[in-house]
């Protein structure tokens, strides 16, 4: 089975945490050890960043990190020799994030592939038309047994979100709100609200919230309302600073306490 469906599919009832990071920052050659610290410190899932030079999505703190980490000589081609180089070591699932310009430069085959080969179960990519996930992507990703995430926001129609629910396995990526990555102190009233709205969509597919988690209030409102919470911005800035993700994590757990 699949890891990310072996993760939820045994873990229904608990706050599952997922990280980000940008591979290649803040060293190159530092993928591995950053994976397998989270994974010893009891992250339940990763989402391993491919660098680009255009993320739109992303706010400055992660835009920072990609420019950093290409400075670095971070290539496709390099992260996946880093991964494959500890997939033995690795149980929880591993989520490549990245823009579909270097994926498709690499060949959307060959990504899939190299994806599995290396130990990676599942890819996000934020600016990947639907059309193109349904002709173009997912007959390669189902081939490999990839899992592709899609994004939702609370601008998607209830019919879009239907509508990517049957066509999608693993989880859906809810994005808390319509703006770029970064850290927010709360989620308001009319975020909550959204969230109590897919809720009671009842969907299929476990829920992943990301975009904005920081602290004790906003890492409780979305364990509260999804299976679990995605942390990147706040993590990344840790991760810079400190240069060690022993201690990038020592932090971080002190910042989700309050």
């Amino acid at each position: 089975m699949n890891k990310i469906n072996s993760l939820f599919a045994n873990s229904k009832d608990q706050k599952l945490l997922s990280l980000y990071f940008c591979a290649g920052c803040p060293t190159l050659e530092g993928t591995a050890d950053v994976i397998l610290t989270m994974q010893s410190r009891g992250i339940a899932m990763i989402e391993v960043g491919i660098p680009f030079s255009d993320p739109l999505a992303d706010g400055p703190v992660i835009q920072s990190a990609a420019t950093q980490a290409l400075k670095n000589g971070m290539t496709l081609t390099k992260l996946f020799a880093q991964l494959k180089a500890i997939k033995g070591q690795v149980e929880i699932p591993l989520v490549l994030m990245g823009y579909l310009n270097p994926i498709l430069h690499y060949g959307i085959e060959a990504f899939c592939q190299s994806c599995v080969d290396a130990g990676v179960s599942g890819a996000i990519i934020p600016d990947l038309p639907f059309d193109d996930y349904l002709n173009l992507v997912k007959p390669a990703a189902d081939k490999y047994d990839l899992r592709i995430i899609m994004l939702i926001t609370p601008e998607t129609s209830e019919e879009r979100i239907r509508f990517i629910e049957d066509h999608t396995d693993g989880f859906i990526y809810m994005v808390s709100s319509a703006s770029v990555t970064g850290t927010q102190k709360s989620f308001d009233n009319q975020k909550q609200e959204y969230f109590r709205h897919i809720n009671a969509m009842n969907l299929r597919n476990p829920r992943m919230i990301g975009f904005g988690i920081s602290n004790a209030q906003t890492l409780k409102a979305a364990q509260d309302n999804a299976t679990g919470a995605i942390i990147g911005s706040k993590f990344v800035t840790l991760l810079n600073e400190s240069k060690n993700a022993d201690e990038a994590l020592d932090k971080l757990f002190d910042a989700l306490s309050k």
